[in-house]
């Protein structure tokens, strides 16, 4: 029975199995939740201060006695600064590698998630993408500018997504965005790069940077292209985009400065989603081609 005087046991989540499996399953749960309080080294005290789950409950929860609700094992996940997954996903041995693996993978940063998404995804999308490169990234990373000289060198088209969206629609992506809109413009988007990769098999593909808020969009960029993020700092995103006669984005500095890093903190787990990322902060055009040219030769984007 539930008790009420007890707001920790107001919500249970009953779980899909019964008996030793249910029992094994809230021991590996209380195991899992005791090392990530271990390793954050705070007390149980502490936890339940944090999580504002009370330190009765924890004990219970701890000792696999306790069969928490959802709602209330999202806090606790959240006060010992763990995904949820970390707790839920399977159980036993090969339950824990996952869990152990997943919380490897929620504390990556931006290179490394690039990294292991490419080793993860090198072999199943490969004849997909046959010998497209696709560079994403905010303006001011160098797509336009690097993405020519690359398909130069190569020795394939250069082709930039809005030039695309321009030329079907028969108006600049300003008019085409003030006359129907961002779901006009995203829609364009979609029908140009479905209508691109179905007609080219070797190409280097400029894109927007909002390119990733559509989530249909970008992973059928994803799953049709070798995906490279170019990426550089703040401050070189700015000062390249002013260089280019475009002064609108130093207007409001410093309220544009900040806003330019928080699109990039926002877009930065969808930008690492692509095959490799390539920084091009601090480097000149020349250096910042050849990263680009080598990434691009050792993952083999370009083999046929």
């Amino acid at each position: 029975m539930l008790k009420k005087s007890d707001p920790n046991l107001e919500v249970t989540t009953t779980l899909p199995v019964s008996g030793s499996d249910e029992a094994d399953f809230l021991n590996e749960l209380g195991t899992r939740i005791r090392k990530a309080r271990a390793l954050k080294g705070i007390s149980r005290r502490e936890l339940s201060e944090i999580s504002g789950v009370s330190q009765r409950y924890l004990a219970k929860l701890e000792d696999g006695s306790g069969n928490i609700s959802i709602a209330l094992l999202v806090r606790v996940a959240a006060a010992l600064d763990q995904p949820l997954e970390t707790f839920i996903r399977g159980f036993g041995a090969a339950g824990s590698e996952a869990a152990r693996l997943s919380t490897l993978l929620y504390r990556a940063d931006a290179e490394q998630l690039a990294a292991i998404s490419a080793i993860l995804d090198s072999s199943g999308q490969h004849s997909n993408r046959l010998r497209r490169v696709a560079l994403i990234g905010l303006r001011g990373a160098g797509k336009s500018t690097l993405g020519r000289l690359a398909a130069s060198a190569l020795g394939v088209p250069f082709i930039e997504l809005n030039q695309e969206i321009e030329r079907a629609s028969g108006m600049p992506v300003t008019e085409l965005m003030a006359l129907y809109g961002q779901e006009g413009y995203r829609r364009l988007e979609r029908q140009s790069l479905q209508k691109i990769t179905a007609q080219t098999q070797a190409m280097v593909l400029a894109v927007a940077g909002g390119i990733v808020a559509e989530a249909e969009t970008f992973d059928f960029l994803l799953q049709n292209t070798h995906t490279i993020w170019l990426k550089a700092r703040p401050e070189e995103h700015m000062a390249r985009v002013r260089n280019q006669g475009d002064t609108r984005p130093m207007a409001g500095i410093p309220a544009a400065m900040e806003e330019l890093k928080s699109i990039l903190v926002s877009r930065e787990a969808q930008y690492a989603r692509a095959q490799a990322a390539v920084d091009t902060s601090g480097s000149r055009v020349e250096e910042s081609l050849a990263k680009l040219l080598g990434t691009i030769a050792e993952r083999g984007f370009m083999q046929k």
